[in-house]
């Protein structure tokens, strides 16, 4: 096992910075997650704990030791930091076996062939992989490839394992799958994780802590993920965690009113100061009615989706999703249909100063 301090770490391309002055501590043992949008140097920061990149400022340091320093020109190679790594493609030899796959580190190592089966064989097991030992990567699924993968970077034995959007090619159904797999095999090896990837889902399901990362690769706000979906530190870090409804909120004298209308606000009240707010909500949040106290709005679209329905509704010119279980909209007579007049109430909001919506458009 082994923590992670990254401290003032700076890199850029071409005179172009991605990550300036980033300090990050990751626990011994941990499962943290690296969350943000393409391009905001999430897999620079990995490449920089792997080794693969050099720092232009700041020091690396991996269970205590340094391994890298843009100072002293300190520079340990990838093979000397005890770590495994999964890309997002599997990045299997299509020539050998699932066997010679996974062994393919210990023999590198000059591991002596008993303890090399045994190793190999373990982790194979532990992957849900045996009996197939001696297939070929053709022969298998996709999410049996990247269980492949996965071994390959176990089976040394790693202190630190990076994992970079490693489930990003499977579909929705593997994804789900890997994802609930790989935080058990991280409970059970005790082994520290760092993951990187854009999926909000995966990211929420697996983290122990996750660091949501902006365009400009600062760090917005690290947390356990139900302290960062529920008490976003900004609107930036409340759009991300998934979808994101906002109303504006104008306050004259002692009432609310929605926007620039004559609507009044009816909800939680506001837990800020100011004359233009947003309130923050999720569709999940949205309670709807056929009658009594509410937000006015009209349906623009309704969406039988299974399991749930997902509804666009208009309160007084701005656009909000709605998402109600599908037997609820049955038993409670809530199958609105477009055109249809409803009430809209919150259960949860987050409040912003300013008005959000005005401010995009800009």
């Amino acid at each position: 096992m082994a923590s992670v301090q990254i401290q003032g770490v700076s890199k850029g391309y071409a005179g172009r910075t991605v990550l300036s002055g980033l300090s990050l501590d990751i626990q011994d043992g941990e499962c943290f997650t690296l969350l943000g949008p393409s391009g905001c140097g999430k897999t620079v920061l990995m490449r920089l704990i792997a080794g693969f990149e050099a720092p232009d400022a700041g020091v690396i340091l991996i269970g205590g030791d340094t391994v890298a320093s843009a100072a002293s020109g300190q520079m340990l190679p990838p093979d000397k930091r005890g770590l495994g790594m999964v890309f997002q493609d599997y990045a299997v030899w299509p020539h050998m076996s699932v066997f010679d796959n996974v062994s393919y580190p210990l023999q590198l190592a000059g591991i002596a062939t008993g303890a090399l089966q045994e190793r190999t064989q373990r982790v194979v097991a532990l992957v849900g992989l045996a009996g197939l030992e001696a297939r070929l990567p053709s022969q298998l699924s996709g999410g049996q490839q990247q269980r492949v993968a996965l071994a390959r970077a176990l089976v040394s034995e790693p202190r630190l394992l990076l994992l970079d959007e490693p489930l990003s090619n499977l579909d929705a159904n593997l994804r789900e799958e890997m994802r609930f797999e790989i935080k058990d095999l991280q409970r059970k090896l005790g082994i520290t994780v760092l993951y990187v990837t854009h999926d909000q889902e995966i990211a929420l399901g697996i983290s122990d802590r996750l660091a949501v990362m902006d365009e400009q690769g600062a760090l917005r706000q690290i947390g356990a993920p139900h302290e960062v979906y529920e008490r976003p530190c900004d609107d930036f870090v409340f759009r991300f965690l998934g979808i994101a409804n906002f109303l504006p909120v104008r306050r004259d004298g002692a009432d609310l009113y929605i926007g620039g209308s004559s609507a009044a606000w009816v909800g939680p009240a506001p837990d800020k100061s100011g004359a233009r707010l947003t309130a923050g909500f999720r569709p999940s949040d949205v309670l709807l009615s056929r009658g009594g106290a509410g937000l006015p709005g009209i349906v623009r679209r309704a969406s039988f989706l299974g399991a749930q329905v997902d509804y666009l509704i208009d309160i007084a010119g701005t656009l909000i999703r709605a998402a109600l279980p599908s037997h609820e909209c049955l038993e409670r007579g809530l199958l609105f249909v477009e055109g249809d007049h409803c009430l809209v109430s919150l259960a949860s909001v987050q409040w912003f100063v300013g008005d959000l919506i005005s401010e995009a458009r800009v």
